[in-house]
């Protein structure tokens, strides 16, 4: 999800009163202000995990101590499962860090499933962007009720709470924090398993969505890097960035009140439970349950590494900010760039979101002088969520394409009629997933996108895996959507762009001149905007 949903104002059937609620805190915008001298009481992850079931596992399974494992989650069922079975099993902790878990079907089973593992004396911490929080104050504040759980909120808004729209009215004065935001995504279980990747907690994220699904990558992981994870997690945690939600919230009633709020606002999520899988995945792997009851998980180990940017990279004084986010090495985006830069062979990016920026057409011009094979995937126009940073991206295409980059576009249509990632119905298909191959060999696996938010803006965390086992099984999973999903595109006789995909009947391949699947009005919006729209607001 991108910085143009956040900001949308809502229909104009809706106006009169959005409206009037706009101008009412626009004049308290100067009197709103975050709590201060908060209560944050320091916690960190629990070490000595190697007793439970979950560290015993890890820690039986592994060559040796440097070692970490994986297992990629290409498909949705399989993702989510290995969270919940995460959840269920742990017996010492569970921590998790997300942009969005939002209140649907999907992010209330999760916290009911939270609830379940706090009731059994798992401690519970819970790390969320408040930037979609809307509307779920009371949710949130009812599951920090229960024994063993704290909810935290990172750079929250502090007052209209209950909408969007009053949010972001009475934080216009103070609009150059409030669209800095943690987009990192991390799920730990007693120190010993984590899932790390590109999905948030949402119907969308799952294929639960009626309207639009995202393909995406997530991977299980265990072994070294795990405790490297949770110091990147208490790092937030501990920020003064982050406030307990007791500090926003005040939600009537006493504890025993709210846990019963809970169970009525999630009762139907449980009754909504999500299937465990039965068949095996793109991978061939079949459901951690099954691998976790055998007591012997299939993973491929390999050396890794994790980053997070520091939360100052967003709301530091502005001293402590990297003028650009690149020049900090302790951050995902200065190890993205250092690694791709020094490909000798081949780069292959998968990103939702592309605008290459100065910097970014400099690395790839760089690497096709040296002769290195660069395959960008993305999404179309027709795909994308957010149509503004597709007016960044398209600034840059064809000038990619004269560089030699192998550029594909992920086509609705060809996704819904794949059914290789799953079966979409009358659902669109979009890309999530932020990953990059090099030279067959390291994989980044994350939250970062390839654009200037990400860049300046967000804060985000990457996996680096050293494997070419695992370099071979990404590799593969993206070329099903370039060779089933996508166009390719192309410059045509006369410097024009052009969208390649293959016959249907088996025929000549079909090349269209226009932005595909979408109508002539979606276009002309974009050439209207497309003068007004400087890249730095992107």
């Amino acid at each position: 999800m991108g910085a143009e949903r956040a900001m949308r104002l809502g229909t104009w059937g809706r106006g009169i009163g959005s409206l009037a609620a706009l101008a009412l805190f626009l004049l308290l915008a100067g009197c709103a202000g975050l709590p201060r001298e908060v209560e944050r009481p320091p916690s960190y992850a629990v070490a000595g995990t190697a007793n439970t079931a979950l560290g015993r596992l890890a820690v039986a399974g592994a060559p040796d101590a440097q070692q970490s494992g994986f297992r990629l989650l290409p498909m949705p069922a399989y993702s989510m499962h290995a969270r919940l079975e995460l959840a269920r099993r742990a017996q010492r902790s569970i921590d998790i860090q997300y942009y969005l878990v939002q209140n649907d079907e999907t992010g209330r089973y999760l916290l009911r499933t939270l609830r379940d593992a706090a009731e059994r004396g798992v401690r519970v911490r819970v790390l969320i962007d408040d930037l979609y929080t809307a509307g779920a104050d009371t949710l949130l504040a009812s599951l920090a009720a229960h024994p063993n759980v704290e909810v935290r909120l990172f750079n929250p808004f502090p007052a209209g709470r209950d909408r969007l729209l009053t949010r972001l009215g009475a934080s216009l004065l103070d609009i150059d924090r409030i669209h800095r935001r943690m987009h990192n995504k991390l799920f730990v279980a007693d120190n010993a398993m984590a899932v790390v990747g590109g999905r948030n907690i949402a119907n969308e994220y799952f294929m639960r969505n009626a309207g639009s699904n995202f393909i995406d990558i997530d991977t299980l992981v265990t072994g070294a890097v795990v405790p490297r994870l949770s110091s990147l997690f208490d790092m937030y945690w501990n920020s003064p960035f982050v406030y307990p939600i007791e500090s926003l919230v005040h939600v009537q009633g006493t504890p025993a009140q709210l846990r019963q709020r809970f169970e009525e606002m999630t009762w139907d999520a449980a009754i909504w439970a999500p299937q465990t899988p039965i068949e095996r995945d793109l991978l061939g792997y079949q459901a951690l349950a099954e691998d976790l009851d055998a007591g012997e998980l299939s993973l491929i180990w390999a050396r890794a590494e994790a980053f997070a940017d520091m939360p100052h990279k967003a709301l530091g004084p502005r001293e402590e900010r990297p003028r650009v986010a690149a020049d900090s090495p302790e951050g995902v985006l200065f190890n993205v760039r250092r690694y791709v830069r020094a490909a000798e062979r081949e780069a292959l990016v998968t990103t939702p979101y592309l605008i290459p920026g100065r910097g970014g057409m400099e690395s790839v011009r760089q690497l096709r002088e040296r002769g290195v094979r660069f395959t960008l995937v993305t999404n179309s126009l027709a795909a994308t969520d957010e149509s503004l940073v597709h007016l960044g991206y398209r600034r840059y295409r064809p000038e990619l394409v004269r560089l030699g980059v192998e550029l594909y576009e992920l086509s609705p249509k060809r996704v819904e009629q794949t059914q290789r990632f799953g079966i979409f119905g009358s659902a669109s298909g979009r890309l999530h997933g932020k990953s990059a191959v090099v030279d067959g060999k390291l994989v980044f696996i994350g939250s970062l996108n390839f654009d200037p938010r990400s860049d300046l803006h967000n804060t985000e965390l990457g996996l680096f895996i050293h494997s070419p086992q695992i370099a071979a099984q990404l590799t593969s999973l993206v070329g099903f959507i370039t060779m089933d999903a996508a166009y390719r595109v192309r410059l045509g006789p006369r410097g024009d762009v052009e969208w390649v995909s293959p016959s249907e009947d088996g025929g000549p391949d079909v090349v269209q001149h226009t932005e595909p699947e979408t109508d002539f009005g979606s276009r002309l919006k974009l050439e209207l905007l497309a003068p007004l729209v400087p890249e730095s607001l992107l």
